[in-house]
């Protein structure tokens, strides 16, 4: 699984011009679905997640996590985090998981996300999204599962 994940001051998602769903201070978390993925890969995400320590302690050090700062997390698939940039002008896509295998992992992911204890807000999988936040930092960082074998 990939992910990019944001620290924000509040994040929100929007499909058709209504708030699906919305935080305060936690992480906007981009998350794409891999061919080859496992529910394993999503949980070791999932903890990963709920565990960086990337929200500053009262001395501005970076001590703290999502769990720690009772923030949340606003889960939103985004399958081009998949993007094979390697040759051309187009990106390709075929690594990514089809649309059925993805939502389920997406879903997944979010779930067990939340049973860390972070409180999950989600897109619409496959919906034309609006996505908005505040970076808080900014910081922003990669995750690729695969860079863990």
């Amino acid at each position: 699984m990939r992910a990019l994940i944001q620290r924000v001051s509040e994040a929100a998602v929007r499909v058709d011009g209504e708030i699906v769903g919305e935080i305060k201070q936690g992480l906007l978390v981009l998350i794409c679905a891999m061919k080859g993925d496992t529910e394993a890969d999503a949980d070791r995400l999932a903890a990963k997640i709920s565990k960086m320590r990337i929200f500053t302690d009262e001395n501005g050090k970076m001590n703290k996590s999502v769990l720690d700062i009772a923030g949340g997390a606003l889960v939103v698939s985004q399958f081009t985090l998949s993007a094979d940039t390697k040759s051309g002008n187009r990106p390709g896509f075929s690594t990514a998981c089809g649309a059925e295998e993805g939502n389920a992992f997406y879903e997944y992911f979010a779930r067990a996300l939340g049973e860390t204890g972070v409180p999950v807000a989600k897109g619409i999988f496959s919906a034309d999204m609006k996505v908005s936040l505040v970076n808080d930092g900014p910081v922003t960082i990669w995750i690729d599962t695969d860079q863990w074998s």
